[in-house]
């Protein structure tokens, strides 16, 4: 699998300096794993640096309990001329429990940028 295909994944513990006064993710701390995942999945597709235009929607499913693991999964749903757009994922687990469930999910607007910070075009899918 190329990485014009490939999902950009990883996992994180919630630590209490992540917590709410509920116990559970901080919203923002969530924003903030959610465009890293998209950012570092755009910035794979793209072959160099992203920034983010727009994050278009998150969805707040259920809280995540300090303890929990939350696994992010990032794909690049579109590709313009440098501009894409990122589906992130993030699927809460109790370890040792077969209790997954997708906490939250987002859409993220991501552009190619060159050294200057202007938008770069984007390469076709195997390009080389």
């Amino acid at each position: 699998m190329s990485l014009d295909q490939a999902e950009t994944r990883f996992a994180e513990i919630v630590f209490p300096e992540q917590a709410n006064h509920y116990g559970t993710l901080f919203g923002g701390t969530a924003l903030n794993l959610m465009s890293k995942a998209a950012a570092i999945a755009a910035a794979r597709r793209a072959g160099g640096s992203v920034v983010m235009a727009r994050s278009d929607r998150v969805d707040f499913h259920m809280p995540v309990a300090v303890g929990q693991l939350v696994e992010l999964v990032a794909r690049v749903e579109r590709v313009g001329r440098s501009s894409m757009t990122v589906s992130v994922e993030v699927v809460a687990e109790t370890l040792g429990k077969k209790d997954r469930k997708v906490a939250m999910r987002g859409s993220f607007e991501m552009v190619a940028v060159d050294e200057n910070g202007r938008p770069l075009a984007i390469a076709p899918p195997n390009a080389e």
